[in-house]
């Protein structure tokens, strides 16, 4: 078995003030020929924009019909009319850039996240992500600019909020063998066969987490088996997941390695034997005992407010809705990290083990162990 350099690279360049911002391409489709372009960006892109911002940017022409400027919201579609919609560069909200480098090959790569990075573009973030950085470093290494088989990308997500491993594919054989691995170990659980610690058995991989959890849990161990589905719930447009009877069958085990009665807090190894998005932040709030700093998922597995807001026709300076008041699934606060990770190879099957170091806040908390 091989492991993880004890003295990991660091990459990552700093963030530009602005990005680049970006461009939304729509064709037209027989149902929606007749309608304006108002109507059209208000009833198909509802979720960016209310009607007043589609106007404003309308009228400020950040939208081209087939490759012209047109500012007049009440220009008629015809079915295979081309849109585009500029978004303008803006700022995007604070985010670490420093990679640590915990296992490389021509494969494969395995990064220390840090906590407040998002792994793949989405909202606010489209630039300052890990994705970004990885192909900023690709072009920064001029001997593999040609190589076309190159195309690094995260093969999982890790929550914004969440540090530690992320796995990375660097060729587009290693994306598919690495996703398939990860698709394996999920649906052992949804198909309910009997999962092993072991790496070699079902799944061919071990996810292990440390979490800060609210409260003292009683049980040395606790396996948690709730499924995970979604809700409506405002400021996320596909929804919410949260605990759900009727949602896809989720595993955790939780296994106490501190009880901190001072605190009120227990420090927990969690392994995942599926991968639904939230899955601790969720299944430790289910049995009552949420991450501490949470500022989503209370006791039960379900968010602090659930019931959607009155819906707000005012626009931010871009167009586009205002940040929600309640809290979104990439606010961070909570501590969670992603601390070991052990793999067959997809390309050689050696077993691999990945470790990142854990945080100070982890660290002080467990020194009295």
């Amino acid at each position: 078995m091989s492991t993880n350099s004890p003295s990991p690279a660091t990459f990552g360049e700093p963030w530009p003030e602005y990005n680049d911002g970006l461009t939304y391409r729509d064709s037209v489709r027989s149902p929606d020929s007749g309608l304006t372009l108002i109507e059209y960006y208000s009833l198909r892109h509802q979720s960016s924009a209310p009607s007043l911002g589609w106007l404003q940017r309308i009228e400020n022409g950040q939208i081209t019909v087939n490759g012209t400027v047109v500012t007049d919201p009440n220009t008629v579609l015809r079915t295979g009319t081309e849109l585009v919609y500029h978004r303008r560069p803006w700022k995007e909200p604070y985010a670490p850039y420093l990679l640590e480098v915990l296992f490389e090959d021509d494969h494969l790569i395995a990064l220390n996240k840090p906590s407040g990075l998002q792994v793949l573009p989405g909202g606010l973030f489209q630039q300052r992500t890990v994705l970004t950085q990885l192909q900023w470093r690709i072009k920064n290494q001029e001997s593999l600019v040609q190589d076309r088989e190159l195309c690094p990308v995260p093969v999982h997500r890790l929550g914004r909020g969440t540090s530690g491993i992320l796995l990375c594919a660097k060729t587009k054989l290693a994306k598919t063998r690495l996703a398939a691995l990860f698709a394996d170990k999920t649906s052992a659980v949804s198909n309910n066969r009997k999962i092993d610690n072991e790496v070699n058995k079902v799944g061919k991989m071990s996810k292990i987490y440390r979490a800060l959890a609210s409260g003292i849990i009683n049980e040395d161990e606790v396996v948690i088996d709730e499924p995970i589905g979604t809700v409506k719930y405002p400021g996320v447009a596909k929804g919410l997941y949260v605990a759900s009877p009727s949602g896809k069958p989720a595993l955790s085990k939780a296994h106490v390695l501190k009880r901190d009665v001072q605190n009120n807090l227990t420090v927990v190894q969690v392994e995942i034997q599926s991968g639904r998005p939230h899955q601790i932040r969720i299944h430790l709030s289910f049995i009552g005992h949420p991450l501490i700093g949470d500022p989503l998922y209370l006791t039960g597995g379900k968010p602090q407010c659930a019931v959607p807001e009155t819906i707000d026709e005012t626009f931010a300076e871009d167009g586009g809705y205002h940040r929600p008041a309640n809290p979104v699934p990439g606010d961070c606060g909570y501590y969670l990290h992603a601390h070991q990770l052990v793999l067959c190879h997809p390309m050689t099957n050696e077993v691999i083990k990945i470790t990142a170091p854990l945080p100070p806040v982890f660290l002080s908390h467990e020194s009295g162990e």
